[in-house]
């Protein structure tokens, strides 16, 4: 479906929400914005007026979501090739990497990704003998879930001399640090342009068919290439949806620097600038050592001192300053740069900046009062907690159950008035806005639960005053029509808790009610996405 630019377009006959009007059943959308929003009966008198009526048939109409940390092209490689996430056991990954390698063309790397060693019986990650069995002696680059380590086949690493001198090399076991930065450049040089473009188109297709209208690319040195994150932002100003923010974790010192971002069509330096790794990988920087690991507290890739110069020079650059930063530490490191920059700069100035932390799972309550003072928007992940989090997973076996009850404590931010943003880092987890607001209000750690509405509003607006624009994500008059339409069930208001009544179909409460996310209860499911008011999906019909 096509609309012309200045088109007007009547929806009606469904569930409207928008703060503008709790019990709205209709909407109008002229041109790219939102120009009303009321009742079935109001809208008759405007039937007359517009260029088209579209009957929803009692769907529910929301903004589109916004994923807030995205890898596009590594999300499309995946749809696109060989995916490990959700394999069960080590033996059941060797027959995929198998299979996928006898299907492929003799020539080329292989690549791959998810591998989870922590939810496989066997506890531990394939063995490079094992890999080059699997693949023929081919060159195959295999990321862990978290992308914080890789395991490699010899082949590969025989494209890249001088590996064994470099941080993080280890024959027998998985890459980190500066040797995998190394085999992953040596991966994605065999990529071509066009296998680039597919692979993102994949993965933008792939976002607006769930109803997500707006990502954020989270690309850097370290992560991609330069032509692959302008190429990639090529792409989507040549399509109508979605939208995609593009941040560039690379630090600025200078006023040259902080050109080079703008000259790359950054929205900031920030994203994936590394002050530590992952706790999947051992390598998120930790006050005391990991439980599994005794000895050892991680990386640490950026101090206080080179997140305060680069926050200062961002700050009075005009940019979005943000980093990477997982453990406990990192996060010390990050406030206290923070704290530092503003000292020198005043507080007025860096709370405007709003500089923006990724991931944030070890927070202490120090921390919490530091982003809140500082405006630090939090851009969080809730899918790590539902693959990772109890008593008995990844974090507990890498922390101890008491400190992995501690992570990702939404609840606490909320109540400080922190900015949160919610998004999936996929591939690290899929691409999933319902599901990710589900995994936030229903956290394994009961006390750090939200509701859903608070869920839903950092995964929409939330996304959109990351990056400075407090008019969008919401459907009222004058705000960017990006939405999407579902096919939903019985629409409630539920709360964090366990009472009985922690839910209410009431419509006397005068708050929009949202699908029921009890988990066993099915997704919404996307029936179409429009992007500035263009229809940039529409689900087939069955």
């Amino acid at each position: 479906m096509t609309e012309r630019p200045d088109q007007t377009v009547l929806l009606r006959n469904g569930t409207i929400h928008s703060p503008a009007d709790p019990f709205a059943t209709a909407m109008i959308v002229q041109g790219d914005s939102v120009a009303w929003v009321g009742s079935e009966g109001a809208a008759d008198s405007f039937a007359d007026g517009v260029d088209e009526v579209r009957d929803l048939g009692g769907a529910l109409v929301t903004p589109a979501f916004t994923d807030a940390h995205v890898h596009t092209t590594a999300t499309g490689l995946a749809l696109t090739g060989l995916d490990l996430t959700g394999s069960r056991s080590l033996a059941e990954a060797l027959g995929r990497i198998r299979a996928h390698a006898g299907a492929r063309p003799a020539e080329g790397v292989l690549l791959g990704h998810g591998w989870d060693a922590s939810a496989w019986p066997e506890q531990r990650p394939p063995s490079r003998r094992e890999l080059d069995e699997a693949t023929g002696g081919r060159p195959l680059y295999l990321t862990r879930s978290d992308v914080h380590s890789a395991v490699v086949t010899t082949a590969l690493l025989d494209l890249v001399p001088g590996l064994a001198g470099l941080d993080g090399y280890d024959p027998e076991a998985p890459l980190t640090g500066d040797a995998h930065h190394a085999v992953r450049a040596a991966a994605h040089a065999g990529v071509t342009a066009a296998q680039r473009a597919a692979a993102q188109t994949a993965a933008l297709d792939r976002a607006v068919s769930l109803g997500i209208g707006s990502v954020h690319e989270c690309a850097g040195p370290q992560i991609s290439s330069a032509d692959d994150f302008t190429g990639l932002l090529r792409l989507a100003a040549g399509r109508p949806g979605p939208r995609v923010v593009g941040y560039w974790a690379e630090a600025v010192a200078t006023a040259n620097d902080a050109d080079r971002i703008r000259e790359l069509g950054a929205a900031g330096a920030a994203g994936d600038l590394f002050v530590d790794g992952s706790l999947g990988s051992h390598t998120a920087c930790l006050h005391e050592p990991y439980a599994d690991l005794p000895g050892r507290t991680g990386t640490a890739h950026l101090d206080a001192a080179a997140v305060a110069a680069h926050v200062a020079a961002c700050t009075e650059a005009g940019l979005q300053a943000g980093f990477h930063a997982i453990g406990d530490a990192a996060l010390t490191a990050v406030v206290e740069g923070v704290r530092a920059a503003a000292g020198k700069l005043g507080l007025a100035r860096v709370r405007a900046a709003r500089h923006r932390v990724e991931h944030a799972e070890m927070l202490t309550p120090e921390h919490i009062a530091a982003f809140a003072e500082f405006a630090l928007t939090a851009s969080v992940q809730p899918a790590f907690d539902a693959a990772w989090g109890g008593d008995t997973a990844m974090y507990a076996q890498r922390l101890g159950i008491e400190r992995a009850r501690t992570l990702n404590p939404y609840a606490a931010l909320l109540r400080a008035g922190v900015p949160l943003a919610l998004g999936s880092d996929s591939p690290v987890t899929p691409l999933d806005p319902w599901g990710t607001v589900r995994a936030a209000a229903f956290h394994r750690t009961p006390e750090h639960r939200i509701s859903v509405r608070a869920a839903f509003t950092a995964h929409t607006r939330g996304g959109w005053r990351a990056v400075g624009r407090d008019d969008a994500g919401v459907l009222v008059p004058g705000a960017p029509a990006d939405y999407a339409v579902w096919q939903a069930g019985d629409l409630v208001v539920q709360v964090p808790d366990e009472r009985v009544a922690s839910w209410s179909t009431d419509p006397r409460s005068g708050t929009p009610g949202l699908p029921d996310l009890t988990p066993g209860t099915e997704l919404p499911t996307c029936l179409r996405t429009v992007v500035g008011g263009h229809t940039v999906y529409e689900r087939p019909n069955e």
